[in-house]
């Protein structure tokens, strides 16, 4: 049965509606970014630009970096974006455009997201690179797909006693990366641990401005928690979405981010850009190697 014209919304020139993409644009390894900026801050490092589009804060460049094709695509902020591109990312090479139908064999990518976050452990510095082993969805975004099989009961429920976590909230969710890809990016460099994934800046990572918090001591007990040595390395808002999706539609993810401040101690890196300059740099090594 077809997927009707309101639920796979595709533009007149038949491209997914929000990506603007085609099948014929993208590479299967993938690169998301935030920042629609990134996106030339890494493709600047190409051998050869094959295509690039941009539409809203949705910007995609697909080329060559040392004979690898690679797509950049930069998601926005936050889960809800995570949702739109992780769903027409898989719709252009899981489902036929023309018939609106799930191909029959279908097709697992690659995708590594190159981000910036804040560590929330003493010992992990600002200006050091966290890989992602397990993503803490705290936003509730999945909970809106069957999550069953891909959730950790024991760990969740472990996180949700510690925290005392409001029954008001979505129930936390537990999920891990693709481990061949952390293999791949893993080095003497970079840190593992969980990632908690807010779905805001302010109140939901525990900012106060003017507004009070439903949980003043919050943080305290994410930094706190550990689970048969995991525990909860940052704070950022899009790797568990990225992570759940992956794992549901059948695709291959991982994360990997740039301290920017420690939280912990109270410092922010002085100088941020480099920082992420050299993060691209090392992760386009590594990725060369897939």
């Amino acid at each position: 049965m077809s997927m009707k014209k309101s639920e796979l919304i595709l533009n007149p020139d038949g491209s997914v509606y929000h990506l603007n993409l085609k099948p014929e644009h993208i590479a299967a390894n993938i690169i998301f970014v935030g920042d629609q900026y990134r996106v030339d801050k890494i493709s600047k490092h190409f051998d050869t630009i094959e295509f690039t589009t941009q539409k809203r804060e949705f910007k995609t460049t697909t080329g060559t970096y040392k004979n690898k094709q690679f797509s950049i695509i930069s998601t926005g902020i936050g889960p809800d974006n995570i949702d739109i591109v992780m769903n027409e990312l898989d719709a252009l090479v899981n489902i036929d455009l023309q018939t609106r139908k799930p191909k029959e064999k279908l097709t697992s990518l690659n995708i590594v997201r190159i981000g910036t976050s804040g560590s929330l452990q003493a010992d992990i510095p600002v200006d050091s690179y966290i890989i992602s082993s397990h993503a803490l969805d705290l936003n509730g975004m999945l909970h809106s797909y069957q999550i069953e099989e891909i959730a950790n009961p024991e760990i969740e429920n472990a996180f949700v006693k510690h925290t005392n976590w409001s029954a008001k909230k979505a129930a936390p969710l537990l999920i891990g990366n693709h481990k061949e890809l952390e293999h791949k990016l893993t080095s003497k460099d970079t840190f593992a641990g969980i990632t908690a994934t807010a779905g805001g800046f302010y109140g939901p990572q525990g900012r106060v401005l003017r507004l009070n918090l439903q949980d003043n001591d919050l943080n305290q007990k994410i930094d706190s928690f550990s689970y048969n040595d995991h525990r909860i390395t940052n704070l950022e808002m899009e790797t568990s979405a990225i992570y759940g999706l992956a794992k549901l539609l059948g695709h291959n993810a991982c994360s990997i981010s740039a301290i920017m401040a420690n939280r912990a101690n109270g410092t922010f890196s002085k100088s941020p850009d480099k920082l992420m300059a050299n993060l691209i740099s090392y992760t386009l090594e590594k990725l060369v190697k897939i």
